[in-house]
């Protein structure tokens, strides 16, 4: 049962940098609440998780969890970037502490085009940001927890639910800001979506 809800329906969840449990206890119960079993096809993870357990939490929500190694991590054997295709969207999936600066969108860019992916998603600055970049897109779930950062020493709980129908992805950010809950929204459609012939309809 739902095989056929997931066959049109491609949810993806994307988080990061929780820092659990030395900067923080656990992901907010409101977040948790949200993320409950066979909703969710797909996870990305920017990493920083810190520990297993952590992992195990989210091999609980789906089996399909793509990791990048943090700089926090205990598990070593994560790779530091990794490609993921899902629907007609290649995301490339980095955790970000190797962009000097932090979050420079030059440094990001370049990994972009390194990749070849449509969408790069990247961590580390525990801040969100979402953009279109030269026909492409830059998504930083920024942190699940709101650990505290260096570079955001207010970071509030953040994380996002990709919904990827053809060429197009609608971004829901789930944000929690001075003790209130609030979802923003942003889209992004694949430019050469629209020079792509349409399927045929079936005649009636």
């Amino acid at each position: 049962p739902g095989s056929m809800e997931r066959s049109n329906k491609l949810l993806v969840l994307v988080l990061g940098d929780l820092h659990i449990p030395h900067r923080a206890i656990d992901l907010p119960p409101k977040f948790k609440s949200l993320l409950v079993p066979n909703k969710i096809q797909h996870i990305l993870c920017t990493g920083n998780l810190c520990t297993r357990e952590v992992y195990d939490y989210l091999k609980t929500i789906t089996s399909d969890v793509h990791v990048v190694r943090g700089d926090f991590d205990e598990n070593t054997n994560w790779p530091e970037e990794k490609v993921v295709t899902i629907g007609q969207f290649k995301l490339g999936l980095i955790h970000g502490h190797q962009i000097v600066p932090a979050g420079d969108p030059e440094a990001l860019s370049n990994v972009l085009r390194r990749l070849d992916c449509d969408i790069l998603i990247t961590g580390h600055t525990c801040k969100m940001r979402a953009y279109d970049h030269e026909g492409r897109f830059i998504i930083n779930p920024g942190s699940a927890t709101g650990a505290f950062s260096p570079m955001t020493p207010d970071a509030c709980p953040t994380f996002l639910l990709m919904d990827i129908q053809g060429p197009k992805v609608t971004i829901y950010v789930y944000i929690i800001e001075d003790g209130k809950f609030r979802v923003e929204k942003a889209e992004f459609t694949k430019p050469d979506a629209a020079a792509a012939p349409a399927a045929p309809t079936p005649s009636s």
